[in-house]
């Protein structure tokens, strides 16, 4: 005599226990801030690392240097664009980089001014004897913006290594940037309650600036008094104004990419994004803190 059939959920339990779903593979940990934050960590090291090697021997491997960070920034750059059928012409502005970058270590500011607007001309002159109409029209003004935003704000920082005592200049402008990221980071993730521009960036609250402008100027300081030679007041104005120019610089920065509907403007530098997203701040900050500097120490 045959066993009485089971029901449904007994069979439904037996065919479970004979084939059970796989277990969901975890996600890579990230921190509050969405981003990988030991990754971040190793790359922001080297990268420092990679600063303090070039500036060690002679100026000139930090001038390479440069020049290299900012042409992938603007492939970066070309990339994103390409997402609004903006077309850059890339031949120009590598050439007019390297161009902008040897100008102001060479000839001051007003060579970094002159290459600027040769840059610009080429080109212009580049897109439209590539094509016209209303497409030439658009790239060569996304072409002025890419030469401005990023090699020509980016000078500014190889203006400072050319002043006098240039390599404690640049360190003391880099560990600036450090600090406002750093404070910022801190503050963010432990006090951070009130959204600094929710529309624009919706991780960035004003607890975060208020550590950035702490930590930068902590920075400022000593750097103005053991690093220059300098007053205290020096650093405390640094400090402050690079707390905010950062932070307009990564706002201007993230009202880009949404505009782009871009997370990060790439993926070269593991948990940081791209070298654009590394780099937005400090070209901002640049040159205010060549200003300040050139005016006081």
């Amino acid at each position: 005599m045959s066993a009485p059939p089971r029901d449904r959920t007994e069979l439904d339990d037996a065919h479970t226990a004979v084939s059970p779903e796989p277990e969901p593979v975890p996600a890579p940990k990230q921190s509050r801030a969405g981003r990988n934050l030991p990754a971040a960590i190793l790359v922001g090291v080297g990268l420092l690392g990679v600063v303090g090697a070039s500036l060690y021997w002679r100026p000139e491997p930090f001038v390479l240097f440069v020049v290299l960070l900012l042409w992938a920034g603007l492939w970066e750059l070309r990339q994103a664009f390409a997402r609004r059928d903006l077309r850059l012409p890339m031949v120009p502005l590598f050439v007019g980089t390297a161009g902008m970058v040897v100008s102001a270590y060479r000839g001051g500011a007003e060579a970094l001014f002159v290459a600027f607007v040769l840059t610009v001309a080429a080109a212009v002159v580049w897109r439209a004897l590539d094509g016209s109409g209303l497409s030439a029209v658009r790239d060569s003004a996304a072409a002025v913006f890419a030469a401005a935003y990023v090699p020509f704000l980016a000078g500014f920082v190889v203006l400072m290594l050319a002043q006098p005592d240039g390599e404690i200049r640049v360190v003391l402008f880099v560990l600036l940037a450090v600090a406002n990221d750093t404070g910022g980071y801190i503050a963010g993730v432990m006090l951070g309650r009130h959204p600094l521009a929710p529309t624009v960036s919706p991780k960035k609250s004003w607890e975060g600036l208020a550590g950035s402008i702490v930590l930068a100027t902590v920075v400022g300081v000593l750097g103005a008094v053991y690093g220059l030679g300098e007053s205290p007041i020096l650093g405390i104005a640094l400090g402050v104004m690079t707390a905010i120019t950062a932070t307009v610089g990564d706002l201007a920065e993230s009202l880009l990419k949404r505009d782009l509907e871009l997370k990060d403007m790439g993926s070269l530098l593991p948990g940081h994004g791209g070298v654009l997203d590394r780099l937005d701040s400090m070209i901002i900050t640049a040159p205010f803190v060549y200003l300040v500097l050139s005016v006081v120490a």
